[in-house]
């Protein structure tokens, strides 16, 4: 309908449009609110049954990530204690036999270095993996060269036996940071699936509220309209203005609402310039 077209329409036109609009909801909002209320009966288990899957999800990440530091954090302690020991047999001469391949590789300080990044960088799953590579393969040259120096250097007891469970603890913590990244990863669909689903359980509800709140006032809207087309559009007491006040305004010459909005508008970009200037 254009602007001349809308003009042209009677008070009396407009409130039959607006009463027929009013009986048509009422009679239409019922199966409207009953399908709504269908789908959220549908879709509300969904959701829950998401949400308990994802919180379970995150709940098993927390105990291998809770697990993972404990094993990583002890095992990071005895990194020092080693150092400390190999530095007390290297004075004595304890390590004289030491392997030069193993003391040029220079294994413990690696992986003490891959255990600083894991601990303070901000890697992706990708990376994470990647170092956690890097340091089995250290851990398992250490455990190698445990094996060979037990053998050749028995006084090395101290040393071998940290040592050992240095490596022990971290192929510990390693087996479940693998675990935690894998469950990370498997719950991120179901937190995807989850967001979605309740997004529509959220629009499905901001309809049926909004239908119901349309049929509620159904009866007072249609019992106005019906007023008015009956006793007109003036002043007919508390609750029902002058509906045509405005317009008996512009007819006498005067400014309508929307021509005094613009004249605002346009003062106030006029003051704004004048202001930067």
């Amino acid at each position: 309908m254009d602007a001349e077209t809308l003009m042209n329409v009677t008070p009396e036109e407009l409130a039959a449009s607006l009463l027929a609009r009013r009986v048509m909801l009422k009679e239409s909002l019922p199966g409207v609110i009953r399908n709504l209320e269908a789908e959220e009966e549908s879709i509300s288990p969904k959701a829950k049954r998401l949400e308990n899957s994802f919180e379970e999800a995150n709940l098993k990440v927390a105990d291998l990530k809770r697990i993972r530091d404990n094993d990583q954090r002890e095992a990071g302690q005895l990194i020092s204690e080693v150092k400390m020991v190999r530095s007390k047999l290297t004075e004595s001469g304890g390590m004289v036999n030491l392997d030069p391949r193993w003391k040029k590789k220079k294994l413990i300080e690696k992986i003490e270095e891959i255990e600083h990044k894991i601990q303070t960088s901000a890697l992706d799953h990708k990376s994470e993996r990647k170092l956690l590579d890097q340091r089995r393969v250290l851990i398992s040259e250490n455990d190698q060269w445990l094996k060979d120096r037990k053998e050749s250097n028995p006084e090395m007891l101290e040393y071998l036996q940290k040592s050992r469970k240095m490596s022990k603890l971290y192929k510990k913590a390693d087996r479940n940071h693998t675990k935690m990244l894998d469950a990370v990863e498997k719950a991120q669909p179901i937190y995807a699936k989850k967001t979605r689903v309740l997004e529509e359980l959220k629009e499905i509800r901001r309809q049926l509220d909004r239908a119901r709140e349309l049929l509620s006032q159904s009866d007072r809207a249609i019992d106005y309209w019906e007023k008015r087309i009956n006793e007109g559009f003036g002043d007919l007491g508390h609750g029902f203005p002058d509906l045509l006040s405005a317009s008996k305004k512009v007819k006498e010459g005067g400014r309508s609402s929307f021509a005094k909005s613009t004249r605002k508008r346009r003062e106030r970009v006029r003051r704004t310039k004048r202001e930067e200037e």
